[in-house]
């Protein structure tokens, strides 16, 4: 009898250990991929390293998910809701967790492999107060030219040119305006451009724009250009701030 409770007692201590064990292995993966944003914005690793601290969470997480599957066979098994109940919650926080890194792969796969996009491919605006900051940058001051035109001419249609019924100066005092609540840091401001850098919130990634106005009799046609310091892909970023812009700007001016 004692033999058989000492077994019964034993064979209870398993799924309560790959529980916790589950449970620590989705809190390793929670700050591998949490922290890596912030320890490279905050310059304490390169970008290669931060790569590989959101890979091995990914990888922690996907050991919390085996172990809570097996948590769950074993309870099924042995009749033990109070572990199963564990481990479902734990395969509910790692799908959770790896929502946001599974909805930037599904954006990777699907935007093309550029980084300048503008509503002007044949005449871009160009950086003036920012050259010095982009000619530094690992992507170059020049815009890259007719290939990535084209490839941006397929996958972001909509990136187009916003003409208003406006003077100008009308029009510029918007721009700042929608700048300033973008949060974006103005670099320079004069007649017909404005120029400012807008920093990503989890890696801290720098994206330059700029934005010019030409005036058309009484009206003003607002073109946009949105490039990134680093990186071969924007993995879709600069277009969706190039048109969530403009539609602001033109509701801000109705």
């Amino acid at each position: 009898m004692v033999d058989r409770h000492h077994q019964q007692r034993s064979k209870s201590r398993w799924p309560k250990a790959l529980a916790w064990l589950s449970v620590l292995a989705l809190v390793v993966a929670a700050l591998l991929m949490a922290g890596a944003g912030p320890a490279y914005r905050w310059q304490w690793i390169g970008l290669g390293e931060a790569f590989n601290l959101l890979r091995n969470g990914v990888y922690s997480a996907t050991a919390a998910v085996a172990l809570s599957v097996l948590v769950l066979l074993i309870s099924a098994i042995t009749r033990r809701g109070g572990t199963a109940v564990a481990a479902i919650g734990v395969l509910i926080a790692t799908a959770a967790l790896l929502y946001m890194p599974w909805q930037q792969w599904q954006r990777a796969q699907q935007a093309p492999v550029i980084h300048d996009i503008t509503t002007d491919t044949q005449n871009p605006p160009a950086f003036v107060a920012l050259s010095d900051e982009r000619e530094a940058a690992p992507n170059g001051l020049a815009y890259p030219g007719a290939a990535t035109a084209e490839q941006q001419h397929a996958a972001y249609p909509n990136v187009q040119p916003l003409v208003i019924e406006a003077p100008a100066a009308t029009v510029l005092a918007a721009v700042q305006a929608e700048v300033e609540a973008s949060g974006w840091e103005i670099a320079e401001i004069s007649s017909d451009r404005l120029e400012a850098t807008a920093v990503t919130r989890w890696f801290g990634f720098k994206d330059d724009v700029v934005i010019r106005l030409t005036e058309q009799g009484d009206s003003t046609q607002v073109d946009m250009r949105s490039a990134s310091r680093l990186g071969a892909s924007d993995v879709g970023t600069n277009a969706l701030r190039i048109e969530t812009f403009l539609n602001a700007l033109q509701e801000r001016l109705e």
